[in-house]
């Protein structure tokens, strides 16, 4: 009767809580922490752009860094496997059109993320 009565306490029970969130969110971490990130390039009339370039910079302090480049494969699908970070501005450029910076934020350092929303290329002005 006693352990019934101190397992069912607020004292036993909020510090169990937050260990188990803890515990999982480590977890989740831990199983999507491999800095691969991935999405699309498409041109201003929504068609997929191969060997389009996209760049990929970190934020240092108070600028963008460059930190890697990569081509878009046939289907305009881009891949980095290796983000160093969890602030970042990805942009495509192919000839004279470029797209806007885009800025991702990420829950933790290597996130995995697929960006939905595809990098759109227009003229440079």
């Amino acid at each position: 009767m006693r352990w019934r009565r101190i397992l069912l306490s607020r004292f036993f029970i909020v510090p169990a809580v937050l260990l188990l969130g803890t515990g999982a969110w480590n977890v989740y971490v831990d199983l999507h922490a491999h800095g691969l990130l991935e999405g699309s390039v498409i041109d201003a009339a929504g068609k997929p752009v191969a060997g389009a370039t996209v760049i990929l910079s970190v934020h240092d302090f108070v600028t963008q860094v460059e930190k890697a480049r990569t081509r878009t494969d046939a289907a305009g699908r881009f891949r980095f496997d290796d983000n160093p970070s969890h602030l970042i501005q990805l942009q495509a450029q192919d000839g004279t059109e470029a797209s806007p910076r885009v800025t991702i934020r990420l829950w933790f350092r290597g996130q995995d993320r697929v960006v939905t929303e595809p990098l759109r290329l227009a003229p440079n002005a």
